[in-house]
C-alpha cells in the first residue's frame, strides 16, 4: 500500500490540505504555517500523480478518497478537518460523504459537487508540448509555455512542478502522461446519493464561474449543514489571489 506524500507543522488538532489538479502540497505553505501557529496540526498532502507522491494508472475521487483514508490511519488520526481546493475539494467532499464520523468540519475552495466538462485543454497541451529534452532552465520553460498559455500566474503555478530529475535534465513532478487521459474523471461528481450532515463552509472567488447562484441548492442537498460565502476580488485560486480574507473566514469557522 503505497503512502501519499505530505509535509506536517505545528501541534494541535489535525488539519489536512488538498492541492487542486496540477497543483501540490508547496502551493499551500504560507496558508499552512498560518494554520499552525493558530494551534494545528497542518498536513500539507501531495494527490497521487501530483507532487511528491506516488504516480499510478487508477485516478478517480474514489480512489483519491481512499488514498486520504489510508493516510489518515497510517498517520493515527481518528478525526481531522479537511480543507480541499478545486480536485481537492472533490476529494475532500467525497471523503467525507464516504467516512463522515472521520471529519471533523469540511471546508470546500471554489469548487460545487456538479459535473464540470473538461475545460483545461490548452493547459495539457502546453505542457505536452514542452520538450524536456532540451529545456535547460525555468525561463526556456516559461518561454515555451508562453505560446498555449497566455496567463502568467497560471504558468507560474505550473512551473513549480518543474525540478532537477539528475543534473542537467528537468522534469515535471505530477503524472502529466495519465492525468492528460483524465480529463473526464477531473470533472466528475461525487455520487448522486453522497450527503455529509456535519458542518461545512463553501468558498467561492467573487470573480470565479466554478459555484454559481443556482448551485447553491445542490450544495445544500449533500451538504444541509453548509454555509456559502465570497471571497472578495479573488478568481478561483481564492487561497492565493486574497490569501488574508480566506484565512480569516476559515480560521473563524474552524474555532467556532
Amino acid at each position: 500500500m503505497e503512502l501519499l506524500h505530505s509535509r506536517i507543522i505545528g501541534e494541535g488538532r489535525p488539519l489536512l490540505i488538498l492541492h487542486g489538479f496540477l497543483g501540490m502540497s508547496d502551493n499551500w505553505k504560507t496558508l499552512g504555517n498560518l494554520y499552525a501557529k493558530n494551534g494545528f496540526q497542518v498536513h500539507l498532502i501531495d494527490q497521487r500523480n501530483h507532487g511528491k507522491s506516488f504516480h499510478s494508472e487508477n485516478f478517480d475521487y474514489e480512489t483519491l478518497a481512499n488514498d486520504l483514508k489510508s493516510y489518515m490511519a497510517n498517520h493515527n488520526i481518528p478525526k481531522a478537518n479537511l480543507i480541499g481546493h478545486s480536485m481537492g475539494g472533490k476529494t475532500a467532499m467525497q471523503f467525507a460523504c464516504s467516512n463522515p464520523k472521520l471529519v471533523e468540519k469540511l471546508i470546500v475552495a471554489d469548487i460545487a459537487p456538479k459535473y464540470y466538462p473538461p475545460h483545461h485543454s490548452e493547459i495539457i497541451n502546453g505542457l505536452v508540448a514542452l520538450n524536456l529534452e532540451t529545456i535547460a532552465s525555468r525561463s526556456e520553460a516559461d518561454n515555451a509555455l508562453a505560446s498555449h498559455i497566455s496567463n502568467m500566474g497560471i504558468r507560474q503555478f505550473l512551473l513549480k512542478n518543474l525540478y532537477w530529475v539528475e543534473k542537467g535534465k528537468l522534469g515535471l513532478r505530477f503524472n502529466l502522461p495519465v492525468l492528460q487521459y483524465k480529463m473526464e474523471e477531473i470533472g466528475e461528481n461525487i455520487s448522486s446519493t453522497a450527503t455529509f450532515t456535519g458542518e461545512t463552509l463553501f468558498l467561492r472567488g467573487d470573480k470565479s464561474e466554478y459555484i454559481l447562484q443556482n448551485d447553491f441548492d445542490t450544495i445544500k442537498i449533500h451538504f444541509p449543514k453548509a454555509t456559502i460565502s465570497t471571497i472578495s476580488n479573488a478568481g478561483h485560486w481564492l487561497h492565493a489571489e486574497n490569501p488574508k480574507e480566506f484565512f480569516s473566514k476559515t480560521l473563524d469557522f474552524l474555532n467556532r
